[in-house]
């Protein structure tokens, strides 16, 4: 037995030693002093016996060589013959002895007592051979006394004495020998080479005998550790193929243990139902295919459903990184482990989702990292963020936003399979790890089927949700990464996804840490430009179609930066939706326009927009409130702009959100109609006052076969129908104003009219302005379809012309004949009348006529009895009673055939 390693389990305290010179040349003839030394000991004795014959033979040749040359020189039998034939007898004794049962120490003594006897006998030869030898004698004297030298040079002390015995020899043979002074330098090498060969075989073969030992006492401690049921160990290829698995585990398993090898290892451990086993099954999977590292796997065995395992497995890889297989151990759970499992489980799992939390997730990256470096392959980092989902929560509510993120998460385990594993490390961020992958093209492949399936409509109670997700995306060098600047890095490409739009993905490069630098100094500086006074607000008019009188200003937000100049919102309010300063700079801006709008005529609204994240806010209409007390402004004369972003894709929340705001008094519109996420819904449940049609579909519309005007007039009629204003946005040709006139519009804003001004200008402006009978409330008097066939004098002539609508301030007809703006008309009208007018616009076969005085609408259809009595139909519209409810059809009255 090893005296005191049985008793210390530490290996380096037993880690053997390289010997010095002196232990080294007597470690073949010492007594060994460890059972180590003894088998080491017996394994160069052994190697020494080998050489015996080599040394004989070698002897008996140059012997006969020096014998014969000296007897071809001198014609009689040479004397040295006869202690040359006495050391071949010594050689024979020798080899008859070597091999006779003797203590390893003994024989390597014998054999320094035959180098004694030897070097006798080889000197007394030397001296009678003589230096008057032919040299080809002298040189075969020689070769026979350095045989010893080639036999023993894994002997430090043998070969020693054989280079003596050599150099020896020589001197007695001719002390002027020329051989003298090769043989020592050769010596000398010799001697150099053999300590260092001996001390490397020495200790190369204490190494490999403690690691046999550890071998030994780990397969002792596996067998112990295995007997007593608490777990075992196993082992796979390359293929995943099992190479060792315990026999408890092939009992367990009903198989035989030699019938599981060369069995796939997930096979084996198939976990049949149970909650969460496929969960087990596809981590297992995972793992096993990106060839990663993983501990305390909680399966259950198929065969028996009390028997649940915990496993942990690590992938090996050779020195130049390739996979050779994993190595593992499996644990047998009692209920009591079992539970500490599952407790274990819950602090590194979301509870939500499932999925591995922000703990769990960095333990994960760093492990991928590790492994990254062993297998010398790259590894990829995925940071997600969804788009859209607060306005689930703020909209729907958090169970719901909690149904989400679930289905989510199901979503995204299902895309990555077995490629990556994914984590949620917050609200809505979601990450994910792929070991082994560093292909960018591969990776956008994913990232690609990670944004569409996350996009896909959710049905969640009855709720048809909408959302998005932006991918930030890092490939990790093997050896080079950490995982904090990894993380760091991930979340800047998030960041640059989000700015190219959402609902994207982009790769880490090395700028964008000077674009996030920038981003953080811009942040910074919009931070301190309230109080700085930086920020200012520019008006632009919103005019009446018809009258071209400002009915309204719409506040624009401006930043003079103290070194970037004059920014526009889009340069900045990416970052202050960010920073979470759009409240804060929504409110400002609230304040000061209707401090700066209480200035203004009281016919002159002022128009603010508000941002999604001000939407969302539940204190927004604390906000308004405050703003409209503070510069007492009527709340009729604020009008709040809403983008179509600011609403969730379908539910009721468009209606919980702008009712508490229409409560006040204020007017809604919503803004940029048509370019977002446009759908009837907002319009049928939003309490809005106003459509605000975009100016992609105001540019170009006049232009030949282009489908913007009919797209406008659609807008029109839709606004028409819910009583609700149009604004046509952009407008900056005079054919724009002329095509918006004719298709009905409301109002105009655009760059023909003005743009945008400070305050001074526009409350100027504000006062030369004239109230208009759309003006008072803000929307023009309805106007009604209605097709009928007048006469319209102009200049002495009368022209046929079609009414196509009428209110009580206008008219638009259709005529062939161009009008002039401006001119004086009368507009004949049969039964109603004759009514004067004025031409206010003329394009394309049909002109727009402003009444000089208000029409009465009932004048149009004089009720008539006929023949039988009947009468004509009559429109609530046209009723007497001006205090009569509008809503619900007429009745009909049918005119007995003949009249008109």
């Amino acid at each position: 037995m090893r005296k005191g390693r049985f008793a210390s389990l530490s290996i380096d305290a037993h880690a053997p030693e390289p010997l010095l010179f002196g232990p080294l040349t007597l470690f073949d003839l010492r007594v060994p002093a460890s059972e180590d030394d003894a088998q080491i000991a017996g394994e160069r004795v052994r190697l020494l016996a080998g050489s015996i014959p080599f040394l004989a033979g070698s002897h008996l040749l140059w012997s006969l060589t020096l014998l014969g040359l000296l007897f071809l020189d001198t014609g009689a039998l040479p004397l040295a013959g006869l202690p040359l034939a006495g050391l071949l007898v010594l050689d024979i004794a020798l080899l008859a002895m070597i091999r006779r049962p003797m203590a390893s120490h003994r024989k390597a003594r014998l054999v320094l007592l035959y180098l004694g006897a030897s070097a006798m006998l080889l000197g007394a030869a030397g001296h009678l051979v003589g230096a008057q030898a032919p040299l080809l004698a002298q040189a075969a004297m020689i070769a026979a006394l350095s045989a010893g030298i080639a036999s023993f040079f894994l002997f430090p002390l043998l070969l020693i004495v054989s280079c003596a015995v050599t150099i020896g020899g020589i001197l007695l043979m001719t002390p002027q020998s020329p051989f003298l002074p090769v043989a020592a330098a050769a010596s000398l090498l010799f001697g150099v080479l053999s300590v260092g060969r001996a001390r490397d075989l020495i200790f190369s073969a204490q190494q490999q005998l403690a690691a046999q030992w550890e071998a030994m006492q780990a397969g002792r401690f596996i067998e112990e550790f295995e007997g007593t049921g608490r777990g075992w160990f196993w082992e796979t290829n390359a293929d995943g193929q099992v190479t060792y698995l315990s026999e408890a585990l092939a009992a367990k398993l009903d198989l035989a243990k030699d019938g599981a090898i060369g069995t796939r290892f997930e096979e084996l451990l198939l976990v049949r139902g149970g909650e969460g086993s496929d969960d087990a099954r596809r981590s297992l999977g995972f793992h096993l295919a990106a060839r990663f590292p993983f501990n305390d796997l909680v399966v259950r065995a198929p065969t028996c459903q009390s028997s649940w395992w915990s496993l942990s497995g690590t992938p090996q890889f050779d020195e130049c990184g390739r996979f050779l297989g994993f190595r593992g151990i499996g644990a047998n759970l009692s209920d009591q482990l079992r539970s500490e499992a599952e407790q274990t489980k819950l602090a590194r799992y979301d509870s939500l989702t499932g999925l591995p939390n922000r703990v769990m997730m960095r333990a994960t990256l760093d492990d991928a990292l590790a492994n990254a470096a062993a297998r010398r392959q790259g590894c990829a980092l995925m940071m997600l963020d969804l788009d859209r989902f607060k306005q689930v929560n703020d909209t729907l509510g958090h169970p719901v936003g909690d149904l989400l993120l679930k289905q989510v998460a199901a979503r995204l385990r299902d895309t990555l399979g077995d490629d990556g594993r994914a984590g949620r490390v917050g609200g809505d961020e979601f990450e994910a790890i792929f070991p082994g992958i560093a292909e960018e093209a591969r990776l956008a492949e994913i990232a690609a089927r990670i944004i569409t399936e996350i996009s896909r409509p959710y049905d969640l109670e009855g709720n048809r949700v909408e959302i998005g997700t932006s991918v930030g995306i890092v490939v990790a060098r093997p050896g080079k990464a950490y995982a904090a600047a990894l993380i760091k890095e991930a979340d800047l490409a998030l960041y640059a996804a989000k700015a190219a739009g959402r609902g994207t993905f982009r790769f880490f490069a090395e700028e964008m840490h000077a674009e996030a630098a920038e981003r953080q100094i811009l942040e910074n500086d919009l931070r301190d430009s309230l109080t700085k006074g930086q920020l200012r607000i520019l008006y632009q008019p919103i005019v009446d179609a018809v009258t071209e009188e400002p009915v309204a200003f719409e506040a624009l937000l401006r930043w003079q930066h103290p070194t970037r100049g004059l920014l526009l919102p889009a340069d900045f309010l990416g970052a202050a939706e960010e920073c979470a300063l759009m409240p804060r700079l929504g409110a400002w801006v609230l304040r000061e326009a209707c401090s700066e709008a209480a200035k203004w005529p009281g016919h002159v609204r002022i128009a603010v927009n508000l941002s999604p994240a001000q939407v969302a806010d539940p204190g927004l209409a604390s906000v308004v409130t405050g703003a409209l007390a503070s510069a007492g402004l009527a709340p009729d004369r604020l009008e709040l702009e809403i983008g179509e972003s600011a609403f969730p894709a379908d539910g009721d929340g468009p209606a919980r959100i702008l009712s508490r705001l229409k409560s006040l008094g204020v007017r809604l519109a919503l803004d940029n109609f048509g370019t977002g996420r446009s759908g009837l819904g907002h319009l049928r449940d939003a309490p809005l006052d106003k459509i605000k049609i975009d100016r992609s579909f105001v540019r170009g519309a006049e232009a030949k076969g282009s489908r913007n005007a009919a797209i406008i007039r659609a807008i029109v009629v839709l606004g028409e129908s819910l009583g609700m204003d149009t604004t046509a946005e952009g407008a900056e040709t005079l054919e724009e104003l002329a095509l918006i006139r004719s298709l009905g519009c409301s109002q105009v804003q655009g760059f023909l009219f003005g743009k945008a001004v400070p305050g001074a200008e526009a409350a100027a402006l504000a006062a030369t302005s004239r109230p208009t009978a759309e003006v008072v409330g803000f929307s023009r008097p309805p106007r009604h379809k209605l097709l009928r066939n007048g006469l319209l004098e102009y200049g002495g002539e009368s022209l046929q012309v079609r009414l196509r609508n009428i209110s009580g301030d206008g008219a638009m007809v259709e005529c062939e004949r161009p009008l002039p703006e401006d001119a004086e008309v009368v507009l004949d009208l049969e039964e109603a009348g004759r009514i004067p007018a004025v031409v206010r616009w003329c394009q394309r076969g049909q002109a727009g006529l402003r009444f000089a005085q208000p029409f009465e609408l009932r004048k149009l259809s004089r009720t008539r009895p006929g023949p039988a009595g009947l009468k004509m139909l009559t429109p609530d519209y046209l009723e007497l009673r001006p205090e009569a409810p509008a809503p619900g059809p007429s009745p009909l009255v049918r005119k007995k055939s003949g009249g008109r």
